[in-house]
């Protein structure tokens, strides 16, 4: 089994997003049962809190149900836990890499660069509309797709 973090600043709009996502093509897939999948936030201030609902309403429309997570903060565990950490902009990358402890065999890396080869951020829509919720769930699918075939193959 293959554990797996996404991990942007709040948790309630990237990370939720790409959780639900790659988390929905491996049950279309079947192979669900090879992964282990959550999210988490750099930082703790939404905790227990639902995704934005904009991230939830654009999911919806794909069909598919992110309403049941709840925001957490990253921890020491998680670099214990998951064999794959991943943050989806630079500056979160840049803050895991600080926290990873020095022993931990958890990867890092950038969510697009590990996915899909692009040294590319996934933007944080957090003020932006509904627009900026859909490019970031597009990017989320496209990279979604392109992941599960890196770690599973055809």
């Amino acid at each position: 089994m293959i554990s797996i973090l996404f991990v942007c600043l709040g948790n309630i709009c990237r990370s939720p997003l790409a959780e639900g996502v790659f988390r929905h093509k491996a049950e279309t897939l079947r192979v669900s049962d090879r992964f282990a999948i959550d999210s988490a936030g750099c930082g703790g201030w939404h905790k227990g809190e639902q995704p934005d609902r904009r991230s939830i309403a654009v999911a919806a429309r794909y069909g598919i149900d992110i309403g049941g997570q709840s925001a957490r903060q990253v921890t020491a565990d998680d670099f214990h836990r998951f064999d794959l950490i991943l943050g989806l902009d630079r500056d979160n990358v840049a803050f895991l890499g600080k926290m990873k402890p020095w022993e931990s065999p958890a990867k890092v890396a950038l969510y697009l660069e590990e996915a899909l080869g692009r040294s590319k951020n996934v933007p944080d829509p957090y003020y932006g509309g509904p627009k900026d919720f859909e490019d970031v769930f597009r990017l989320c699918d496209e990279a979604s797709d392109a992941l599960i075939k890196k770690l599973i193959g055809d």
